[in-house]
This record gives structure tokens, C-alpha cells and sequence, in this order.
């Protein structure tokens, strides 16, 4: 589905996947083993969707949303800033902030906008980022200094494998 189905697919578009299953439990507890084969630079059930969606993301960077449309749900809370927390909010911002600079290069200058709003609303705000982002560049700046600063507030170290992959990509954004 999406805009690879539809053929208006661009370099960085992700693969949007529609699954539907007769035991989501069992599948949700085995897409982490069954995805190992493809090496995922990460994995994780989105907190921000309104049906239950894996996010996955491949070298290259390749992006995969493994949505479950049958199976809705609420969005979560913002993030808690923890010692617990700030790797998991780097996966996630990543895979958010592939996916925003996807719609940008696609054109749809409302979503882009929506999701700066959203990820300074949702994850931003909360690292102590004092104003929303612009662009995809300035939430890269961002989001960088405040994961920076709290590594060493928190005492924690969040590896840089995954914003290698994907900052090249999304480079000169402003």
C-alpha cells in the first residue's frame, strides 16, 4: 500500500505493508526474530499511531511500517525523559524524522508540518526543547543537542549506528 503501490514511490519513500492476521499476539511476539535475518538498525511499536504499526529500519536507510489497520488504538503519552527511555526516543526519533523528510520531498507540506509539531509536542518539548522546528534540519539540530546534553545529565550513552544511516539522507534540509 502506499505511495509504492501507487507508483508515486520517490528514493527515500517507505514500504508501507498492511497485515492482517488471525493471531496478532503470536505475530507481534515473533516480528523481532522473524525480521533478525534483514539486520534492522531498529524496531519498535510506534506510540504515536492511531492502529497498532511496527516500525522498522534497514540499512541503507530502507524504512519499513508494518501496520495492522484492523487493531486500532490511542496515542500515548509524550515521552518520559529517563535514563530507561532516551534509546528508545532516539529510534523512534529517527524513524520519525525519515518518515517527515519523506512527506517534505513528496510534497505534502501539511504533514510536514503536522509531524514537527507533533514530534516537538510529543518528544521535543519534553528533552527541553524550548521551540518547535521549522524544518527537518532544525529538529535534527534540535533534537541532537538535547539528546547530547541529557547523555550527560542522565549519565547515559545512546549509540550513533542509526543517525548514521539516516542523517547522510536527510542532509541540507535547513
Amino acid at each position: 500500500m502506499g505511495s509504492r503501490a501507487e507508483g508515486r514511490a520517490h528514493a527515500l519513500s517507505d514500504w508501507d505493508l498492511s497485515v492482517e492476521t488471525a493471531d496478532f499476539d503470536r505475530l507481534a511476539r515473533d516480528l523481532p526474530r522473524l525480521l533478525e535475518p534483514f539486520e534492522p538498525l531498529a524496531q519498535f511499536w510506534d506510540p504515536y499511531s492511531d492502529h497498532d504499526a511496527y516500525m522498522v529500519i534497514l540499512p541503507g536507510p530502507v524504512k519499513l511500517d508494518i501496520c495492522f489497520f484492523d487493531r486500532r488504538r490511542e496515542w500515548s503519552p509524550a515521552w518520559e525523559v529517563r535514563p530507561d527511555t532516551l534509546e528508545a526516543i532516539d529510534r523512534h526519533f529517527w524513524d520519525w524524522i525519515l518518515w517527515t523528510e519523506q512527506k517534505r520531498r513528496g510534497g505534502y507540506d501539511d504533514k510536514v508540518s503536522r509531524s514537527l509539531a507533533d514530534i516537538y509536542e510529543l518528544m521535543l518539548r519534553p528533552m527541553g526543547v524550548e521551540k518547535s522546528p521549522r524544518s527537518v534540519g532544525e529538529a535534527v539540530r534540535s533534537y541532537s543537542e538535547a539528546r547530547d546534553r541529557l547523555e550527560r545529565e542522565l549519565g547515559v550513552s545512546v549509540g550513533r549506528a542509526l543517525e548514521d544511516e539516516v542523517r547522510p539522507v536527510i542532509a541540507g534540509t535547513g
